[in-house]
């Protein structure tokens, strides 16, 4: 058999990783070796972030609709719930943005999330101390037999 050297394709190869890997530190940028570790390392990293990534956005859109529902006299929690309430099914993304771009609109929907009809509420209790409730005992089957 003849024998096929891969010479042009390698350094195709080790081309490509080492342009990939250029700017990085030290010899993370010219040995081919050090390289491809570097590369992995990064990639991982990248992948990693990029899915934390999501939850920051999430955390910065709580934040600003927090501090744009304290502003109009409603905690966010309240905010939320209000939203359920009244079916309005808008992201915390669009709500962000809402609040940011259109304060005025974004005021209608606070309006609407307070006054949401609420879920009835159990009946409240006096400011003292709460009664205990004590269930019946239920009858063993001893006790049925002798009544």
């Amino acid at each position: 058999m003849v024998r096929i050297k891969s010479t042009v394709y390698a350094h195709k190869r080790k081309k490509r990783v080492l342009k990939e890997a250029k700017g990085q530190w030290g010899n993370r940028s010219k040995r081919y070796k050090e390289a491809i570790k570097s590369l992995i390392a990064s990639r991982q990293y990248a992948f990693y972030d990029r899915k934390k990534k999501k939850g920051e956005f999430r955390s910065l859109w709580i934040l600003r609709l927090n501090a744009a529902c304290r502003e109009s006299g409603i905690s966010y929690s309240r905010f939320i719930r209000g939203l359920k309430l009244a079916s309005i099914a808008l992201d915390r993304k669009v709500l962000a943005n809402l609040a940011v771009s259109a304060p005025e609109a974004f005021g209608q929907i606070i309006e609407t999330a307070k006054n949401a009809p609420t879920l009835k509420a159990a009946p409240a209790q006096s400011a003292g101390k709460a009664e205990k409730t004590v269930a019946p005992a239920k009858k063993t089957a001893k006790a049925k037999a002798k009544a």
